[in-house]
């Protein structure tokens, strides 16, 4: 019986330990309620953000080079124009009247030289013909003069001989000093034949005037036919008319526009580039930008070229993107949101931004193991507005990490997970 009340009062003992110990358990603190994600093998990268704004690839101002009155516009805002379309015409009827004097004037100019040029040659064959002719008188009466001076010495020496009578002795001298004074003549008309070799020179330089006359109403002739093409205004490229700020009836000139015409199927999207994120943007890097003018739509380009020199009075430089514009979507002027890619590393291990814990030791993360947080320190690597890449051997896609830290938090504290273990994106 003894031994009966020992055992009973053995297992009361037992069964009020037990129930103490049970009370204990239920006296401990309870789990922390924790919000975790879970580390994803996945890119990463960063980008910028930049500002840019659409231009027209090319963009004039026309006016005409002529001044006078306007006659006809022929494009009106919003028409698409091609190249080398006529688009102004200024009144031109004044500067075809001169046209038209001028070329009365180069009718007659070519007249007078074709026939003082014509003369040049007879004048010319007068002249060789006169001296010629001169010349051969000369030696035939110089031949004659010498027979006469030869007639008359021999006369002379026979009359001394009282062979020859005193007639035939004056007859042999009146027709040495015929011949004499014959030579003589000739001698003067050579000389005359000569100087005027003189006239085809003159002649010459009359129908090199004439030419000259003519060439110069020609020019006069050409630079009409110039500034009569002046009056007519055609577009330089094809493109859109963005302005037209005259009317027909207005006078036009060199100083004052007409028509703006800009090239819209091609535009510029220039995006300004702080100096400190230059070393990202360069000629072929890839681009993405969006409107806020034409929602849901997203654009892609690719960096044309940057400016060597900041944009006046600032620290940023233009790059651009030579643009597609199918539809014409973009518009001049247009603002843009641009965002360029800075770095990418491929399959990083990903948590939330909010799992990373800044202590005096480090970066660190706690994860979840055995219904316990337990801290890991990290080294980190790129990082975004919602989420960072991790470095550590204990964590691994599927880890769960914890993103909200209750103040209690501490290495070792029980937690209970309440969202389930979302995964990190």
């Amino acid at each position: 019986m003894q031994y009966r009340y020992l055992a009973v009062a053995a297992v009361l003992m037992a069964t009020g330990l037990l129930g103490c110990g049970g009370r204990q358990a239920q006296h401990g603190p309870p789990p922390l309620n924790v919000d975790t994600a879970v580390a994803v093998r996945r890119d990463i990268a960063t980008y910028l953000s930049l500002d840019g704004q659409v231009a027209p690839l090319q963009s004039s101002t026309l006016s005409v080079q002529q001044p006078g009155p306007i006659v006809g516009i022929y494009a009106n805002e919003g028409d698409r124009v091609g190249a080398g379309q006529l688009l102004v015409k200024v009144d031109d009827s004044n500067l075809r009247a001169q046209l038209a004097q001028q070329e009365a004037l180069i009718t007659q100019a070519a007249a007078h030289a074709r026939s003082s040029t014509l003369t040049v040659p007879l004048t010319q064959q007068q002249e060789v013909g006169g001296v010629e002719t001169a010349r051969t008188t000369l030696a035939s009466d110089r031949a004659a003069l010498a027979n006469a001076q030869l007639t008359y010495n021999q006369n002379m020496q026979l009359f001394r001989q009282g062979y020859v009578s005193q007639a035939a002795l004056e007859a042999a001298r009146s027709a040495y000093v015929a011949a004499q004074q014959r030579v003589q003549g000739d001698q003067e008309a050579l000389l005359t034949a000569q100087s005027n070799t003189g006239q085809t020179q003159v002649q010459s330089a009359t129908a090199a005037s004439d030419r000259a006359a003519t060439a110069s109403a020609q020019a006069q002739a050409h630079a009409l036919e110039v500034q009569i093409g002046q009056t007519s205004l055609y577009a330089p490229f094809g493109g859109v008319v963005t302005q037209r700020l005259l009317d027909p009836g207005a006078m036009g000139g060199p100083q004052t526009p007409v028509l703006q015409v800009s090239q819209i199927d091609v535009v510029y999207v220039n995006v300004n580039v702080p100096d400190e994120d230059l070393a990202y943007v360069h000629s072929g890097t890839p681009v993405t930008f969006t409107s806020s003018s034409l929602t849901g739509r997203t654009f892609r380009g690719t960096i044309a070229d940057v400016n060597a020199v900041p944009t006046q009075g600032t620290l940023s430089y233009r790059a651009r993107m030579r643009q597609p514009n199918p539809g014409d979507l973009l518009r001049g002027g247009m603002l843009v949101a641009v965002t360029i890619q800075k770095e990418r590393h491929p399959a990083a291990i990903i948590v939330p931004r909010s799992a990373i814990a800044q202590t005096e030791r480090g970066n660190s993360v706690f994860i979840v193991q055995d219904n316990k947080a337990k801290e890991v320190q990290v080294t980190l690597g790129l990082q975004t507005d919602t989420l960072s890449e991790v470095r550590s051997v204990q964590i691994a896609p599927g880890t769960q990490v914890i993103t909200t830290r209750p103040d209690a938090l501490q290495n070792g504290s029980v937690v209970a997970v309440s969202n389930g273990g979302r995964v990190a994106h």
